[in-house]
Order: structure tokens, then sequence, then C-alpha cells
């Protein structure tokens, strides 16, 4: 077998020292004897750390799990854009939507660990483990952080013919007609959806929940009235509020959104301990080169630094966010935990 440095891809390479280091392991005596070995090894090393070098040499799919329209769309492509400038290779985007998420994340998470693969992931990624009794991936081990991106507080919005102008009239008013009204999401298990089942909960409401394929699938609903209430991103309601379209009655951060600095937060609303946000990060399939992760990870924080891409993303609710991959690892670690235990006390299931 011979290897030439360089010329290998970085999932081959590193696939050709994993099985070299398994069969090392099982007779490290005999192995580490043969010179022939140090050398296969050295020369994986050498073609991996080549690769990450002249990393991206080929363009970038960037997988959205969700279709054309929504935050999660929006944020990737917005994204996608300035990666094509700075890194030099064109990054398309992949929609691919279905079961809140889980179709794209099982295309990345299956993809070839060499960086040209990535998963644009909303807050779905974080609590669909707990959602569905069974996953084609391991949320945690089969993938690769790479960065936190942005994060956007919901608003909660009703249609105008809702004669309510404050959460607590919206409380009175739906808890006098139980089974009345509906509510929305972009799919089962969003965090659109858990506030709704949050809000139930905490006000004791009997309220039916509406679940679409994607924001951009319930928006003709929810602007028509055929839906009474939401939870959306800001990102995505701020014109409809602006319009008239729809009615802001609180957003769900801890702190007031800066597009919408006269809707109350929930807390203030009179919710107590009302806190719902919605967050964006990349990731890649598990095992990608760490010298990889940190060229990505590079690009898209200094991305996320840049006026135009900040106030696009500021002037729409959201708060923009760079930092090193444990960010989103940590993050994601926080919403399964958090999530799972309001999940598994509200029997919500999405199978």
């Amino acid at each position: 077998m011979s290897i030439r440095p360089g010329l290998a891809t970085v999932g081959e390479a590193s696939a050709r020292s994993g099985r070299l280091n398994h069969v090392i392991e099982q007779h490290p005596a005999r192995w580490r004897r043969q010179p022939v070995v140090v050398a296969l090894l050295a020369a994986c090393a050498v073609g991996t750390g080549v690769q990450a070098q002249s990393f991206p040499s080929k363009p970038i799919r960037m997988v959205v799990g969700f279709p054309p329209g929504g935050t999660t769309d929006i944020i990737g492509r917005a994204v996608a854009a300035r990666m094509t400038e700075r890194m030099k290779q064109q990054v398309v985007v992949d929609n691919r939507p279905g079961a809140s998420g889980i179709v794209g994340a099982d295309i990345v998470a299956k993809a070839r660990p060499d960086g040209y693969t990535l998963l644009m992931s909303s807050s779905t990624h974080g609590t669909n483990l707990n959602l569905y009794s069974k996953l084609p991936y391991d949320t945690v081990k089969d993938f690769a952080p790479i960065a936190l991106v942005a994060t956007t507080p919901y608003v909660l919005v009703v249609h105008p013919t809702m004669p309510v102008k404050s959460v607590n009239e919206l409380i009175t008013y739906v808890k006098a007609r139980p089974g009345k009204f509906s509510f929305c999401s972009s799919s089962n298990g969003t965090a659109q959806h858990l506030a709704g089942e949050l809000l139930k909960r905490s006000a004791g409401l009997d309220m039916q929940h509406v679940p679409y394929k994607g924001t951009g699938a319930l928006l003709p609903d929810l602007l028509s009235g055929r839906i009474n209430l939401a939870f959306e991103n800001v990102t995505v309601m701020t014109p409809h509020i602006k319009t008239g379209a729809l009615r802001p009655l609180a957003v769900t951060s801890a702190k007031r959104s800066a597009v919408l600095p006269d809707i109350a937060t929930m807390v203030e609303a009179g919710v107590p301990g009302f806190e719902v946000i919605g967050w964006f990060g990349i990731f890649s399939a598990a095992q990608t080169p760490p010298e990889v992760v940190g060229t990505l990870n590079s690009g898209i924080a200094a991305i996320m630094k840049e006026p135009d891409v900040r106030e696009r993303i500021v002037t729409q609710g959201g708060e923009p966010l760079s930092g090193p991959p444990s960010d989103l690892r940590n993050l994601l670690a926080r919403e399964i935990d958090v999530w799972g235990k309001v999940i598994r006390d509200a029997g919500i299931r999405a199978d």
C-alpha cells in the first residue's frame, strides 16, 4: 500500500490512520517495532496536515434542514454568501426540510468528515433528542461543533382580529374559551412549539397546537387569521408587525428586543420565569480534523463581526455571535438538559 501525502482527502487520511492505530492496539509489541508502520502513520498525519492547510480547495455544501424563507435559511444564506467571499470557494445552501431538521442533520452526520458538508442548525438540534424515540444519529457524538453564530428571541403575536392587546388579556380571553383557539409553530418540537406549550402549562390554557413544515409554510394561515397566535422569530415577524398584519404582545428573551423596544418581555408581561431563545449554529461531521474546524471557525467568527452582517441580523432582532467551538458545544449540552425536562414533564412526543 502506498500513500502520497497531500493527495488523499482529509477523511481518507484520517480513516487510514485510524485503521492502522486499531491494528497496532491489538498487537502493540509486534507492530511498534516495524519501521514501515511508523512511516505509514507519519504519511497519514502529513496528508491530513497538507489538506487542512489548503482547505477549502473545492465548494462547500451547507445543509439547512428547513425550507427556504425561515430564520434558519435566512441566517444560513447570509453566512454562506460571506463565506464564499472570504474563503474563495462557493458555499452552496442545500435546503433539506423534514422532521424538525432531522433529515438535514442526518445527511451531515453521515457525510465525509472533511469540512465540505456543513449543517446550519437551529435550536431543534437540542430538542429532537428528547422529542423522538429514536434518531438516525447521535446528537452529540456524530457532530463536530464549528461555531455558534446567532441567537434570536421569539415574539408572541396574535392576528389583529383577536380582541387582546396584552399577554394578560390573551390569557383571560383564551381561558374563558377552552379549545377554541390554536397556535402554530414551524414544526413539532421547535422552540416555538415548546414556548406555546410552556405558556399553556404556565397559564392553564386549553389551545390546540398546529405544526407546519417551516416558518414560511405557516405564514399564510397566520396572516389570514386561520391560526390565532404564534411564538415566532423576531427576525421573520418584524416586517409583518410593522405593517400591522400581526399584533405583538411580548418577546421571550430576558431583555427587550432592540428591534421592538416598546414590547415587554414575557416576564414583564406577568409570566414569571418565561425565557425562550432560538439559536443557530454550524456543525460538521464528527472527526473533522481540528485544523479544518479551526479554519472554519475563524472564518465564520470574522464574518459575524462584519458591520453589515451584524446590522442585518440585529435589525431583524437577532444577536450575532462569534466564539470558539466550545461555545456551541456547551450551549447544546445545556439545551438538551433544560428542554429535556420540559418535554418529559409535558409528555410531548413528536413521533
